[in-house]
């Protein structure tokens, strides 16, 4: 072998070497310019078997802060579109608009319609151009500050239908803009598709909502009844979180406020605020059982006024969706906070008011925390995370509501003891203490009623009892056993009268018996001569076999006297007379015997 021969220098004195690298060189480049002018990214084919495509991973992406590109200049030449972001259907926050770029192509033998879908409502607009051969062949604006009757089909999202011929190569482009949040979930879907993906949205929205609305009504109807602001409180809550949700995914446009652009702009932002003034509101209540002067209501009422002056302004447009975005970030988060540690101290305390707070703060914390990452750009989006605001909210409205419960039982149980409270004070102002019987004034109600409905064929007798020889009993054996000697006779004598008369006790050893429904002036008789018989035998007390008599004076209504002061003056009278006649005895007052 030979070695290669020296390099022959040129006239120059260099080598020929170096111009033949750099043409090498010179060559590879633009060899690489060529390929790399002509590749082409490859086309998102759309087959039937895939009839739901996320249109995500073809896309590129352009800025255009200016919005001076158009749709004909970029299918010309243009800028060139760099990757999407790594989180998948959501841009984040960004001021400027976009240009989104995506190559399509059909599969031989598929479906020729397919349906563009952008499931969420508050984008602003959606410029949508479809070309093929540098030739725009379909055009249309979606967003929701389109009017809702001029969108291409009338549905909840942003949808149109797109006319591909299977083999053919197109160009999707889109210019989107948005004040608040690029959330972009877009698909292309085929019409069967999209129509059963419809159907489940729309079942999930009118389930979510028609739960909503049964609190509101239960919550509405529940003031009006008891008139307590912590259930108006939850109803400021609620609305606020459903026309949040109505508006989010397109219900409310679609149903409740078509064609209205400034409800449009505006009712996410006043949803927004309007949950957080129910907010500050409702857990103040709940914290702090409703007593004004309590330093977290106070504080929670100013947060409310300053909340609801937010509102004001946000609908006078002294600000826009970006600031509030801004705002709401935090604001929200704000009752929460400032709730948590009476929630604590409640929950320490044994109260489960405390422990649902927190565990409703929790969910709200976590579904407010996905939200927020879906609106920055930094967590996916998917059917949870974009729902997950909406599950949160409805989680926390039943957790509110057994706040409600709790708030009615606590409501209740203080109805009773107050009540309670009012029975055993009346009971101790119309009851004798030692026997338990009516004492002098309960006597008075119960014989005023009862006259009321007395007559000549169904009299009422007043009987007034005095004991024959009691004093004796107090002096030799006490005054304990002189009590019981009463008890035992309240016992005997309600155990000789009918189960509709009154026994009573008006002071010392005095007793009074009111009778009705009698047929003659012989049956009151009789009633007391079997009142006077009863206390032939002795009582069996713990100082031994202990007799007393009876004496007994009484008159009858309305052959003696018709009114409850005049009955008891006669048998009173009657009573002492028969004291004087001889005792143990029945006297009955026909007037002659009134004392003055």
């Amino acid at each position: 072998m030979f070695p290669p021969p020296a390099p022959r220098p040129d006239r120059h004195g260099a080598t020929t070497v170096w111009p033949l690298a750099l043409r090498m060189v010179l060559a590879l480049w633009l060899v690489l310019l060529v390929f790399g002018a002509r590749a082409e990214p490859a086309p998102l084919v759309l087959a039937e078997s895939q009839p739901v495509t996320a249109l995500w991973p073809a896309l590129t992406l352009l800025s255009d802060p200016d919005r001076r590109y158009t749709a004909e200049e970029l299918l010309s030449g243009g800028p060139a579109f760099g990757p999407m972001p790594a989180t998948q259907g959501t841009l984040g926050v960004r001021p400027d608009a976009v240009w989104l770029r995506a190559p399509l192509a059909v599969a031989p033998g598929a479906d020729r319609r397919w349906i563009l879908d952008i499931d969420y409502a508050p984008i602003n607009r959606i410029d949508v151009a479809l070309a093929t051969d540098g030739r725009i062949v379909q055009q249309a604006v979606l967003g929701n500050t389109q009017p809702f009757s001029q969108r291409p089909l009338l549905s909840r999202s942003h949808t149109m239908v797109l006319n591909l011929e299977p083999g053919a190569r197109y160009e999707l482009l889109l210019r989107v803009q948005a004040q608040g949040a690029m959330i972009l979930p877009i698909t292309l879907n085929t019409p069967t598709a999209l129509m059963g993906r419809a159907l489940r949205e729309q079942m999930l929205q009118g389930v979510l909502t028609g739960l909503a609305l049964c609190l509101l009504v239960y919550s509405l109807a529940q003031w009006v009844s008891l008139r307590d602001a912590l259930f108006i409180q939850y109803a400021l809550l609620i609305s606020g979180s459903l026309l949040f949700s109505l508006q989010f995914f397109g219900v409310g446009a679609q149903y409740l406020w078509t064609d209205n652009l400034w409800m449009e702009r505006h009712a996410s932002g006043l949803a927004a605020l309007m949950a957080t003034c129910g907010s500050f509101l409702f857990i103040g209540q709940a914290l702090a059982a409703g007593d004004p002067h309590h330093r977290l209501m106070r504080t929670m009422r100013w947060g409310a006024a300053g909340t609801a002056l937010l509102a004001v302004a946000f609908a006078l447009d002294a600000f826009d969706v970006k600031v509030l975005t801004a705002i709401v970030s935090i604001l929200g988060l704000v009752p929460a906070l400032m709730g948590i540690p009476g929630a604590v101290g409640r929950m320490r305390q044994g109260d489960p008011v405390g422990g649902t707070l927190l565990l409703a703060w929790l969910v709200y914390f976590i579904a407010t925390a996905t939200v927020i990452g879906v609106i920055r750009g930094w967590v996916p989006v998917n059917f949870w995370t974009l729902h997950s605001f909406q599950f949160g909210a409805t989680l926390d409205m039943l957790l509110f509501m057994r706040v409600l419960g709790l708030h009615s039982k606590s409501l209740r149980t203080a109805a009773e003891n107050a009540r309670t409270e009012r029975d055993a004070m009346h009971s101790l102002a119309h009851t004798d203490p030692l026997t338990g019987l009516p004492n002098r004034r309960g006597m008075s109600q119960a014989l005023t009623a009862a006259l009321s409905q007395c007559c000549h064929e169904r009299m009422l007798a007043v009987y007034v009892l005095d004991l024959d020889g009691f004093k004796p009993v107090n002096d030799e054996h006490g005054h304990d056993v002189g009590d019981e000697l009463l008890v035992a006779v309240a016992r005997r004598l309600q155990g000789h009268v009918r189960a509709t008369d009154l026994v009573a006790r008006l002071g010392g050893d005095e007793f009074v018996v009111v009778a009705g429904a009698l047929e003659s002036a012989a049956q009151a008789q009789d009633l007391a001569q079997k009142l006077l018989n009863a206390f032939r035998a002795p009582f069996s007390l713990s100082a031994g076999q202990i007799h007393v008599g009876l004496t007994i004076g009484f008159a009858l209504a309305p052959l003696d006297c018709n009114d409850a002061a005049g009955l008891l003056k006669l048998a009173d009278a009657a009573m002492y007379a028969g004291k004087q006649g001889g005792k143990f005895r029945v006297q009955r007052n026909t007037e002659r015997l009134a004392m003055p």
